[in-house]
């Protein structure tokens, strides 16, 4: 799998998935305003946290031992195996909890109780979207990314348009089941294109548990269990800290900014995903590591400055196609969100190394104490400056990390010979 035709590959799911982004997005700001695209930030944070705890937090172990087991049939299907048992666990202690608590985790996240029923919505539908979950982690794993762009791309057109027809109808309800059932309804087409379009069966598929794959893949989910509560929990703390001083509306208008930002950096981030994840779990040497970490930032970092600097010049006509004109007070806040774009995806690159060589103690540690500072910065300067605070503790944040990251691996990436302990 080459970075070339990945990069095309993720170009082509970052397209759909951005139109698909923006003219959801642009229904949901025209017919519930910024009160609305609030409250549906916080549920989109809280989706986030299920989704992961849904199939056990396994997704990025699943891609790593995916790609290192390429040549061994039984190993992979033991993973595969051990795999679609947690998922089907996790589902259901989920769902149960989903269930059970709805009426006060619906209170937790919109302030009231009168959105339970959706919280047992999400429940119902989290084993669909667990299963999609495994399928699109072993396409990934395998490098089969013409499959991996197929399946993506439906998935975009159906929640756009899933999205536009229920929020019409349904308002801020609507566009809450909208992100439940585009999550996972594409598990049918997922199920079709994997068995019709590869060499998988679905006998090989069976509910058989192994032990030391297991606590492989747990290993990966504790992980991501601490990814997904960190960084949903520090974007609904820090909503609500904008909300407390300067309002709904501006906590609207924050929740504006940070969906541009995730729809322009979302082709980064697809192609580390898509390559660079599987790339560096499969490579051993050191010296192989450090080519392709330098290569990234060849092809990604002027990709990624041009783009920033058009997204700024172009600031009020990207608000007024994908808002409206109670959201350009937005303006103000691109400048430090774009900076802390740039820092968030040079640090990103090193980030998949911990990742795919389980660098479990960083992982974590960088993860728990940055999420923590952001929500201390952003205390300190929304207090201070208003809701554009948000957008200077998101650069000095991504800043710091960036500097710890190339601090840790400053050996890996300056060493003639790419001496590194993983």
């Amino acid at each position: 799998m080459k970075f070339g035709k990945t990069a095309l590959y993720s170009g082509l799911i970052t397209v759909s998935k951005t139109l698909a982004g923006f003219i959801s997005t642009k229904v949901v700001a025209l017919i519930v305003g910024p009160p609305g695209v609030a409250v549906i930030g916080a549920f989109i944070n809280f989706i986030a946290i299920v989704l992961a705890f849904g199939n056990g937090a396994i997704t990025n172990g699943i891609i790593k031992y995916t790609a290192e087991y390429t040549n061994n049939i039984n190993k992979s299907f033991k993973l595969f195996n051990t795999a679609l048992v947690i998922s089907f666990v996790c589902s259901l202690v989920c769902c149960a909890i989903l269930f059970v608590f709805s009426k006060y985790l619906s209170i937790l996240i919109f302030t009231n109780d009168q959105y339970s029923f959706i919280i047992k919505f999400l429940g119902f539908f989290l084993l669909f979207y667990s299963l999609n979950t495994l399928l699109i982690s072993i396409l990934n794993g395998r490098g089969l990314i013409n499959l991996y762009t197929i399946v993506n791309t439906i998935g975009s057109l159906f929640s756009v348009v899933l999205t536009c027809v229920l929020v019409y109808f349904y308002k801020v309800q609507g566009a809450l089941y909208a992100l439940v059932l585009s999550q996972s309804v594409i598990f049918i087409f997922t199920f079709y294109f994997f068995f019709r379009k590869t060499n998988f069966q679905k006998k090989n598929f069976r509910l058989e548990y192994n032990k030391i794959i297991g606590k492989k893949l747990f290993k990966y989910s504790f992980m991501a269990i601490i990814s997904a509560l960190t960084v949903p929990v520090s974007q609904i703390l820090i909503r609500n800290i904008i909300i407390d001083f300067e309002g709904v509306n501006s906590a609207g208008f924050w929740q504006g900014i940070m969906k541009i930002s995730d729809a322009y950096l979302l082709v980064v981030l697809t192609a580390l995903g898509t390559y660079y994840l599987p790339k560096l779990s499969s490579t051993k040497d050191n010296s192989l590591i450090k080519k392709e970490i330098l290569q990234g930032y060849k092809y990604i970092l002027p990709v990624t400055l041009l783009g920033l600097i058009i997204v700024y010049f172009c600031r009020n006509i990207i608000i007024q196609i994908l808002y409206d004109d109670r959201f350009l007070q937005m303006n103000d806040l691109f400048l430090w969100q774009l900076v802390g774009d740039f820092f968030k995806i040079t640090a990103y690159l090193l980030s998949y190394v911990m990742l795919a060589k389980a660098q479990m103690k960083l992982y974590i540690a960088t993860e728990i104490i940055f999420s923590a500072s952001y929500i201390l910065f952003s205390y300190l300067f929304i207090t201070t400056y208003g809701v554009i605070g948000a957008t200077y503790a998101f650069a000095l944040n991504y800043f710091i990390y960036m500097i710890v990251l190339f601090i840790n691996f400053r050996k890996l990436l300056t060493s003639r010979h790419a001496e590194f302990k993983f």
